[in-house]
C-alpha cells in the first residue's frame, strides 16, 4: 500500500517507464522480504524461478539473460508508450505477462507486476481511485496464473491468459461494488444511530473516517477533529459505548481501536 501510494504521488511528475518501475521496486523492498536483493536495480546475474531449493536445470522457468534482459524492458518501456489499437484492459494484460516474463529483479516481480496493473488503470483513466487490485483473484488462482503465463512462453497460448485476466477484472469488480456497497450501508446504518442518540457533528465526522482508515489512535482522532486531546479521547470513548470502535491493545498509554464491522467487510 505504501508503494501504491508512492506511485500514485509519482504519476503526477514522472510517467510509467523503467525509472518508475526502480523507484517502486525500492520502496517496496524497503524492510521486507527482498531487501537484500538490489533494491530499485535491474538484475545483474541469471536468475530463475524453481521450488525452494531447485538448481537452475529444474527450473519452471528462466527468464532472459541480462543482456537479452535490457533489450526487452527497452522494448516494453516502448510500447508502454506507444499507440496501440487493443482496448486498454487488454494491453495491460500483455503488459504484465511481458513484465513478469522478463523477471527483471531479484526478488519482487510479482509484487511489482501486480502493483502495475492498479497504476496503469489510474494512468490511462480508467479509474479515479485504485478501487481494483486483482491479488486476490490471482491468489485464489495461483497454479493457473502461473500455467497459463508459461503456456505463452511454452506455446505461445495468448488466449487462455486473456480470458483468464478477463475473467480476473470481472469478478474483482464485482466484488469492489459489492464491498462498496455494505460500506456504505453501514455508514448510513451508523450516522442514523448516532444521530437518534443526539451525536455531535464531530462525532459524526469521526465515525466517517473510518471509513477512509479503520484503525485509529487518540491523536489521530484529535488530528482530524482538530480538538484538544481530551475532546478526541471522549469521542473516541463514545464510539466505543456505541459498538463501532474496539480497543484492542492493552494498557493506558499508546492505545489503538479499530473499526471491526469495516474490517469484516474488507476481509471476509
Amino acid at each position: 500500500m505504501r508503494t501504491l501510494e508512492y506511485g500514485l504521488d509519482r504519476l503526477s511528475s514522472l510517467p510509467i517507464c523503467l525509472r518508475f518501475i526502480c523507484e517502486l521496486h525500492e520502496r517496496l523492498v524497503d524492510g521486507v522480504r527482498g531487501k537484500n536483493a538490489a533494491p530499485g536495480e535491474f538484475r545483474r546475474y541469471q536468475n530463475y524461478i524453481a521450488q525452494s531449493g531447485s538448481m537452475i536445470n529444474d527450473a519452471r522457468f528462466i527468464p532472459p539473460p541480462v543482456p537479452e534482459m535490457h533489450q526487452c524492458l527497452n522494448e516494453l518501456e516502448k510500447y508502454l508508450h506507444d499507440n496501440c489499437n487493443y482496448p486498454p484492459l487488454i494491453r495491460i494484460n500483455l503488459i504484465h505477462y511481458q513484465f513478469e516474463s522478463i523477471h527483471p529483479f531479484m526478488d519482487g516481480n510479482g509484487r511489482i507486476g501486480r502493483l502495475l496493473i492498479s497504476l496503469l488503470l489510474l494512468n490511462w483513466n480508467l479509474l479515479p481511485l485504485p478501487l481494483l487490485y486483482l491479488s486476490a483473484y490471482f491468489e485464489r488462482h495461483r497454479q493457473k496464473y502461473y500455467d497459463f503465463m508459461l503456456g505463452i512462453s511454452k506455446h505461445g497460448n495468448w488466449r487462455e491468459w486473456l480470458i483468464f485476466f478477463l475473467q480476473g477484472v470481472t469478478e474483482q469488480s464485482k466484488d469492489a461494488v459489492i464491498r462498496s456497497k455494505k460500506l456504505q450501508d453501514l455508514q448510513i446504518q451508523w450516522r442514523q444511530e448516532l444521530t437518534q442518540a443526539r451525536a455531535t457533528a464531530l462525532l459524526l465526522r469521526l465515525a466517517d473516517s473510518l471509513f477512509e482508515s479503520p484503525i485509529i489512535t487518540i491523536p489521530q482522532a484529535q488530528e482530524i477533529l482538530e480538538v484538544t486531546y481530551r475532546s478526541a479521547q471522549q469521542n473516541v470513548e463514545k464510539l466505543v459505548n456505541a459498538g463501532i470502535l474496539l480497543q484492542v491493545t492493552e494498557g493506558s498509554y499508546g492505545k489503538v481501536f479499530i473499526a471491526p464491522q469495516v474490517l469484516q467487510v474488507i476481509e471476509e
